[in-house]
């Protein structure tokens, strides 16, 4: 990492008599029910920023320069580094509560357990979600919020993704979780008097095997060796930020830049810091030293005005809905959704409750409870971009007409909610392909959603499949070959790999002398006068390429006899039991199958044209205007 604008670091010495702590983070006691007031004389805010929303009852004043705060750490990552991706795709939403009572009412269900510490803060991620729980009542303590800036920290570095190496990141959320804002500055890099006491009394971690920990290691999983894990790798990230300041070179850029590309990590460090065995001996002596440094930052010139944030009053059944979606997210279902009852029955308008409502149904397996839900939300005017997009792709496998003209206008209002979510630019471009309209369209909205992440792979292979729909088999090769750099199974890099092959088998064709015409069988003339066979850029459609919107029938058997052809075909055959003949069905989309799995979890990434043979199945199907087949299918549901 490159500090700019930093002065140099300001010597820290350490003293501490405190044991670590365990590195699990602790949590609080007991659960309320029932409606929390917020004050007798103090309702209940929000106050908005830029890039920031905060609920609180706290007062106007304190939501203020709790957003102050926010605001300016994300202008720090901003200014330090100016390539990362500083706004998530969800919106970062701060609920600041004044006391223990409060926090007990919101904090997730693994945290409630008696004997438990206090918390003071937690950050709740998830891929729909990035809730902030805050206690204004530990604000006096030391660093009482360091789990939310080590959780934040965490999110500016998501794009890395697993090209960076685990203990790199540990131990820059370590470093970060300490900061300090003050009035013109910001301190960072303050070293915790628990590690380094740890550290003294621990042996390390030789280097080789901290820098091959991975999410599987007991390193990272087991207590005693998680918090020696912790703390070294914060201490290392220290010491080479430290002497790479003084030294004026970024060993850990270098570093990263040869992890990217996929170098060996021990490798990658040998090469990037020099002997190892020596590097432990210098931070070995760097912890016995107790002479740390901190960094400043001039903070005074960050952009932050206050005066912009616009604030409102909530009432209580907001408040409430609002913590019905934070228990909800948090584990505590039960509860969101007796809560969630008890506010649409005193606000039958709300659209909140009805939002929760729907996420609750969705992770329970209910998709059509799920998708009513969402609707009765869009139907109440919702402002939250997810209800449009799950109402969306819920509704993509309905039957009824009148609601599936409804999923491109969801899609849109979700994209004009939230420009930077790129699921929406993907799935509009799946809806168009399903259909075979508006191709052109399709492919720009796959590119946006490709440049708004361009870490997901799923998205490069939608939109080589465009590419080669449309006959641009050149542009379809240079997607699916920067694809291979973010496949990490090998059923992922097998998809990649069944693409580019059809792709040459379709130059082949061409160099032989055919001539492509797309979805067509008529016989035409080359320009060289020599009569040929016509080969399709695709294969025409074996069955109808139309809405699932016949009669609906479900069966429960053996999948059989699965073929797939390109560019997203499926068919397969469900044998019954005791039923002499098999069930045959098809899918036109097999990339967005709705595919579950009923009492277990796949070991891997399911394909479903190599991973479906043999399983027992319930599946649901529409009848089709094809009578040469027994239906579309809808779902299938594996069983183990």
């Amino acid at each position: 990492m490159t500090f700019v604008g930093l002065t140099a670091p300001r010597t820290n010495a350490i003293i501490a008599t405190a044991m670590r702590a365990p590195f699990l983070f602790l949590c609080l006691l007991a659960v309320l029910f029932g409606s929390l007031p917020a004050h007798a004389d103090q309702p209940p805010i929000e106050v908005a920023s830029p890039h920031f929303t905060l609920i609180t009852a706290a007062g106007e004043k304190q939501g203020r320069h709790l957003l102050d705060n926010f605001e300016r750490m994300r202008w720090m990552f901003q200014t330090l580094f100016p390539r990362a991706k500083v706004d998530p795709d969800t919106p970062v939403i701060i609920i600041a509560l004044r006391n223990k009572k409060e926090f007990q009412t919101f904090e997730p269900k693994e945290y409630i357990a008696k004997g438990q510490l206090n918390l003071a803060g937690y950050f709740l991620n998830t891929n729909e979600r990035n809730y902030v729980l805050l206690r204004l009542d530990a604000e006096s303590e030391d660093h009482p919020y360091a789990t939310v800036y080590h959780e934040y920290t965490h999110l500016q570095f998501r794009d890395a993704g697993d090209s960076m190496p685990l203990w790199l990141n540990e131990g820059i959320a370590e470093f970060f979780q300490n900061t300090e804002f003050h009035d013109k500055q910001v301190l960072l890099g303050e070293p915790s008097a628990a590690d380094i006491l740890y550290l003294r009394e621990a042996s390390l971690i030789p280097l080789a095997t901290l820098f091959r920990v991975d999410h599987n290691s007991p390193y990272y999983h087991q207590e005693e060796k998680g918090s020696v894990f912790y703390a070294e790798s914060w201490a290392l990230t220290h010491y080479l930020e430290v002497t790479g300041h003084q030294s004026g070179k970024d060993r850990i850029g270098d570093y990263m830049t040869r992890v990217s590309q996929h170098e060996d990590p021990v490798v990658a460090a040998q090469e990037a810091f020099g002997d190892l065995n020596e590097l432990l001996k210098q931070l070995a002596y760097y912890i016995r030293g107790a002479q740390y440094k901190e960094f400043i930052l001039n903070s005074a010139a960050a952009p932050i005005d206050s005066a912009s944030y616009k604030v409102r009053t909530m009432t209580q059944a907001e408040f409430d809905g609002r913590r019905a979606d934070v228990l909800a997210y948090a584990g505590r279902g039960d509860e969101a959704r007796a809560l969630a009852t008890s506010i649409m029955a005193a606000d039958p308008k709300l659209p909140e409750p009805h939002e929760t409502m729907g996420y609750l149904t969705l992770t329970a397996g209910d998709h059509e409870a799920a998708r009513k839900w969402y609707a009765e939300a869009v139907q109440l005017h919702s402002q939250d971009f997810l209800v449009y997009y799950q109402f969306a792709t819920l509704s993509m496998s309905s039957s009824d007409i009148s609601v599936g003209q409804q999923v491109e206008s969801s899609l849109r209002t979700c994209i004009q909610l939230n420009p930077r979510f790129a699921p929406a630019y993907d799935e509009l471009a799946a809806w168009y392909a399903r259909k075979h309209d508006r191709l052109d369209e399709a492919q720009a909205l796959d590119q946006q959603a490709v440049q708004l992440d361009r870490t997901n792979l799923y998205f490069r292979l939608n939109a080589a499949n465009l590419y080669m729909m449309r006959d641009q088999l050149d542009r379809a090769d240079q997607t699916l070959q920067f694809a291979r750099t973010l496949a990490k199974t090998p059923d992922q890099a097998a998809m990649i790999e069944d693409r580019v092959k059809l792709i040459a088998s379709m130059r082949k064709a061409r160099a032989s002398g055919a001539t492509f015409v797309s979805q067509s069988n008529l016989p035409t003339v080359a320009d060289t006068g020599t009569s040929v066979k016509v080969i399709p850029i695709e294969n025409p459609p074996k069955h109808p390429v139309e809405p699932a919107k016949g009669p609906r029938h479900t069966v429960l058997g053996s999948i059989r006899n699965v073929h797939c052809d390109s560019p997203s075909y499926l068919e397969l055959q469900v044998q019954i039991a005791g039923k002499p003949t098999a069930v045959s069905l098809y899918s036109s989309d097999y990339f967005n199958l709705d595919l579950s799995a009923l009492g277990f979890e796949p070991k891997k990434e399911m394909n479903p044209c190599r991973d479906l043979n043999g399983f027992t199945a319930k599946v649901t199907y529409a009848e089709s205007s094809d009578k040469t087949i027994d239906g579309q299918i809808v779902s299938v549901e594996l069983h183990k």
